[in-house]
């Protein structure tokens, strides 16, 4: 094998695990934010439990986090919590960090 290959294997591996780290740190974080705006709805034990279930299906809808992004606004508006998008979005960018954190702390 030579160098070429060698290196070529070993982003692919890099890529690979890079990729993994971030579905599950996504998961965590939609996770995270299932159960503040659980919280913020006053929802509690098995039912906030299932509404953070629901928020990590809900980001298979589609390709990004606007789908759950707008599950987030669109349940919290029909709770009759405020929130505005920008607190919304800046909860789920501090989620993410913390859910990446756990998840690679988890590798270790």
């Amino acid at each position: 094998m030579t160098t070429f290959d060698k290196r070529k294997d070993a982003f692919e591996k890099r890529y690979a695990h890079d990729e993994e780290i971030k579905f599950r740190a996504e998961a965590r974080r939609n996770k995270l934010l299932g159960l503040w705006a659980a919280e913020l709805m006053g929802k509690t034990g098995e039912a906030a439990d299932v509404y953070a279930r629901s928020v990590i299906e809900a980001d298979y809808a589609e390709a990004g986090d606007e789908d759950v992004f707008r599950k987030i606004r669109d349940d919290l508006a029909a709770a009759g919590v405020e929130r505005s998008e920008h607190q919304i979005r800046r909860t789920m960018e501090e989620l993410m960090a913390k859910a990446l954190d756990q998840v690679r702390s988890e590798q270790k």
